[in-house]
């Protein structure tokens, strides 16, 4: 009866062990059965060019207000990069980074591979600008149930992902941190202490004298 018994045991343990193993699909993707959505941000670059005439390295004033009507068409603003690419770029960045100066934006170095080359006495001005989007929402192609694997919901992340997307200002702090400056000033860095230790405890004036009842009039 004991050895009927443990092969009785034995065999319901197996029958669990197998339809256990039967709920899960071999070789199947399970990118979408943690808490972490599949449903996550990516980038798109934008590169626009307008070349300026330049001869000799300086930029007329005529090319100058050509320069910034277009940069006020592009709505240019934060996160964008410019470059100045070009024979006499080195000359005619600073005049470039004056304009840029009044949006709020330096002129980077190293400026970006664009399709053409540069005529003589031209400069070229190069924009880049990314853009945060999450591809493929809303996604409902997956119903809800049945859902024998435990997956997430196909639109998982959807909502959540679009809307930091859409808010964040520089889209690409989503995806490397910013580095710091070379200078550091200690004293902006502890203000937010020093105003903590100035301050006079809540408790210095003693414990107000506060009743529930309404007073007589």
């Amino acid at each position: 009866m004991r050895k009927d018994s443990d092969m009785r045991r034995n065999l319901i343990g197996l029958v669990l062990v197998a339809a256990v193993a039967g709920c899960a699909t071999p070789g199947a993707d399970t990118a979408d059965r943690g808490l972490q959505s599949v449903n996550q941000p990516g980038l798109a670059r934008s590169m626009y060019v307008v070349d300026l005439a330049a001869p000799g390295g300086f930029v007329a004033p005529a090319e100058l207000a050509r320069l910034d009507s277009w940069f006020q068409g592009l709505g240019l603003g934060y996160g964008d990069s410019i470059y100045v690419d070009g024979g006499y770029a080195e000359p005619a960045r600073s005049q470039v980074a004056e304009i840029a100066g009044r949006y709020g934006l330096m002129v980077n170095a190293a400026a970006p591979v664009t399709a053409g080359a540069v005529a003589p006495d031209m400069v070229r001005v190069v924009v880049s600008r990314t853009r945060a989007q999450v591809p493929g929402c809303p996604n409902w192609a997956t119903p809800s149930q049945p859902n024998f694997e435990n997956r997430s919901m196909s639109n998982f992340g959807c909502a959540v992902n679009s809307n930091l997307a859409a808010m964040v200002a520089n889209p690409e702090d989503l995806f490397h941190g910013r580095e710091g400056g070379a200078v550091g000033d200690a004293a902006t860095a502890a203000k937010a202490v020093e105003s903590y230790r100035r301050a006079a405890p809540s408790g210095e004036q003693g414990l107000q004298d506060i009743s529930t009842r309404k007073e007589e009039e």
